[in-house]
C-alpha cells in the first residue's frame, strides 16, 4: 500500500540526515523516486534542490507544491531502527517527513489524469541556513518556469495530529542580526577622564533600544521583538576599552515594521554615541523575511483542509510564531500560503519539539500531508 511505502521513504530518509547544500544522497533519492514515477526532474536549482514537472491537459495553469530537505547539526538520541546515521546530524525539524507527503503526491498524481495544468514539485536545500530558497530564486525557480502559486506545508509538534493552522495574513516573522560597535579612545579605568568610555553608552543604547518596541510600535498591530544577545569589549580590569560590540536579532511580522526597526536603530545609536562624543559603526542584515500568507491562497487552502480532515480540524485564523522560515523569499515572488498541520499533541507520540534530539516526524501525519497536496492541485487545476 502507497501509506507503507510513504513511511519507508521517510525513515530511509531519517538515516541519512544532511546539512544544506550537502545533501547529496538526500537529493538523489527524492530524483530518483520521481523519475521512476514518470515526472520530469531538472537538478541543481539552487545547488542540491531540483524542481519535478507533471503535466496534464492543455491549460497554462500552474501551481507549486515546496518541501524541504536539509537536516540540523544536532546528535540524535531516540533509539529507533531508522536513526540517523550520520554523526551529529539528524532530521530534528522533521523534513524527512516533508519530503516523503511531497514524494507521495508526486506518485498519486502520477498515476492520474483528473487535473488540467502542470504541477511543479519544488524541493528546497538549505532552508535551516535560510539561503536555500535564495538560491533557488537566483538559480531561475520562478524565471524558467510559469509558476502561478507556491504552497508550503511545516509540522507543528504540541497540535494534535492533523490539525491545520493557516494565517490569512503574517504567520512567521522575520529574522534580522545587528552588529553595533561603539568606538571610544579608552583609557586607564583610574583615569577616566583622561579618555573616553564605550561602556556607558553602550548600556545606554542596550535599554533605549527596547523604546523601539515598547513606545514606537504598535503593540496590537506591530508586534515586535529587540533582543541584544552578546556584548563584548578589548578592555581589561583596569583598562577602559576602546571597542565595545552589541549584536542580536530582531523579529517581526511584516516587511514595513522591519525597515522602521532597522532605522530607529540606527537613529538610536547615532544619538547615544554623539551625546556622548563617540563614535559608531552600525550593521543590519535580514537574514529572513516575514512570511506572510497571500490571503485568496489562504482560502483556498483552508477550503481544501476542511475537505481532507474536517472543518473542526482547521484554525483559519493562526496567530502567528516568532520563528522564521526563508520560504518567505518565494513568498515575495508569487501569490503563496505558507501552512503548519499538527505533528501530535504534547505527550504523545509527534509531541516532541522541534529541534530536540528526540524528536521525530510522526508518521500519522504523512498520508494527511499527501491527501491535502494531492486535493489542493485537484482544486486549483480542475478540469
Amino acid at each position: 500500500m502507497l501509506d507503507n511505502k510513504i513511511i519507508e521513504w521517510r525513515h530511509y530518509l531519517h538515516t541519512i540526515p544532511e546539512i544544506g547544500f550537502e545533501e547529496t544522497m538526500t537529493s538523489d533519492f527524492i530524483a530518483n523516486k520521481l523519475e521512476e514515477f514518470g515526472i520530469e526532474v531538472c537538478r541543481n536549482i539552487g545547488k542540491t534542490g531540483m524542481v519535478g514537472i507533471l503535466k496534464r491537459g492543455t491549460s497554462d495553469k500552474s501551481i507549486a507544491l515546496r518541501a524541504d530537505f536539509d537536516a540540523i547539526a544536532v546528535t540524535e538520541k531516540n533509539g529507533f531502527d531508522y536513526d540517523s546515521k550520520h554523526r551529529g546530524m539528524m532530521h530534528g525539524c522533521g523534513h524527512d517527513g516533508h519530503s516523503a507527503m511531497l514524494l507521495g503526491a508526486a506518485y498519486q498524481l502520477s498515476q492520474q489524469a483528473n487535473f488540467d495544468g502542470t504541477v511543479y514539485f519544488v524541493f528546497q536545500p538549505a532552508e535551516e541556513q535560510g539561503t536555500g530558497a535564495k538560491a533557488m530564486i537566483d538559480d531561475g525557480l520562478f524565471t524558467r518556469w510559469k509558476i502561478d502559486s507556491i504552497y508550503a506545508m511545516h509540522n507543528m509538534p504540541g497540535i494534535e495530529i492533523g490539525s491545520f493552522l493557516i494565517s490569512p495574513s503574517s504567520i512567521m516573522a522575520s529574522e534580522n542580526h545587528f552588529k553595533i560597535e561603539v568606538l571610544a579612545s579608552g583609557g586607564h579605568a583610574a583615569m577616566p577622564h583622561l579618555g573616553s568610555d564605550p561602556v556607558l553608552a553602550a548600556c545606554n543604547i542596550v535599554s533605549t533600544l527596547q523604546s523601539i518596541i515598547t513606545r514606537n510600535l504598535d503593540a496590537i498591530h506591530e508586534p515586535a521583538v529587540l533582543s541584544v544577545t552578546d556584548i563584548n569589549t578589548n578592555g581589561g580590569a583596569n583598562v577602559i576599552p576602546t571597542v565595545v560590540t552589541l549584536t542580536g536579532d530582531t523579529r517581526c511580522f511584516s516587511d514595513d515594521t522591519q525597515a522602521y526597526i532597522k532605522t530607529a536603530m540606527e537613529r538610536v545609536v547615532a544619538g547615544v554615541t554623539s551625546a556622548a562624543g563617540l563614535g559608531y559603526n552600525y550593521e543590519f542584515s535580514n537574514c529572513v523575511l516575514s512570511t506572510v500568507n497571500s490571503s485568496d491562497k489562504s482560502d483556498i487552502a483552508v477550503r481544501v483542509a476542511k475537505k481532507v480532515v474536517g472543518e473542526n480540524k482547521v484554525n483559519d485564523k493562526c496567530k502567528p510564531y516568532c520563528t522564521s522560515e526563508d520560504f518567505s523569499f518565494m513568498q515575495r515572488e508569487v501569490p503563496s500560503c505558507y501552512i503548519l498541520v499538527g505533528n501530535g499533541s504534547k505527550g504523545e507520540k509527534g509531541g516532541v519539539a522541534l529541534h530536540l534530539p528526540n524528536y521525530d516526524f510522526n508518521d500519522q501525519l504523512l498520508m494527511i500531508g499527501v491527501n491535502f497536496w494531492v486535493e489542493l492541485v485537484r482544486d486549483q487545476l480542475a478540469i
